[in-house]
């Protein structure tokens, strides 16, 4: 077996595990891609280990780009799509499986403890998981302040709205 291929079975060997291992979000993968990228491989000194997290902090994108840009120093396009890949398939493939898993149990009523997913959870978030009170107050509370006229009707229902922000269905205030 070719050295190039060795070093990308190598990388997919490294990064698909740590992929199972992200549950806390790519920061938690940071030491252990240190240990093994520095310490066990050796393809990159601390020094360059460094560098490589500044610039995937700088760079806009997702925080596990520290994967794609050591792969793509150990064996350039190839090490790089082979890092990226390994890191975010085997995690994909498992919640694609799940909500393959879920999605039937939820229509035969077994899943959510055995009932349907809560009223409240359905009608207070849009399609994109944003809580509708919040979009719908800045909406309505969007020309107030902005030396704009004050339509009545806005200035009306931003009260209301900012009440029930703030409290939930007990009255109590939020911690959020």
């Amino acid at each position: 077996m070719s050295d190039d291929i060795r070093t990308l079975l190598a990388l997919a060997l490294v990064f698909a595990p740590l992929s199972l291992l992200s549950i806390g979000g790519g920061a938690s993968l940071l030491a252990e891609i240190e240990h093994q990228s520095v310490t066990i491989h050796a393809w990159t000194t601390q020094r360059e280990f460094a560098d490589l997290f500044a610039i995937s902090r700088a760079a806009p994108g997702p925080g596990t780009m520290l994967s794609t840009l050591i792969g793509w120093k150990v064996a350039g396009l190839a090490g790089a799509l082979t890092a990226t890949v390994a890191l975010y398939l085997p995690s994909s493939l498992l919640v694609y499986g799940a909500a393959r898993l879920v999605g039937p149990l939820a229509r035969l009523g077994l899943a959510h403890g055995g009932r349907a997913r809560p009223r409240a959870d359905r009608r207070r978030t849009d399609p994109l998981g944003r809580d509708r009170r919040v979009t719908g107050f800045a909406r309505r509370t969007r020309g107030l302040g902005s030396g704009s006229r004050i339509d009545g009707a806005n200035f009306a229902l931003a009260g209301p709205s900012s009440a029930r922000l703030v409290c939930d269905r007990r009255g109590a205030v939020r911690a959020r």
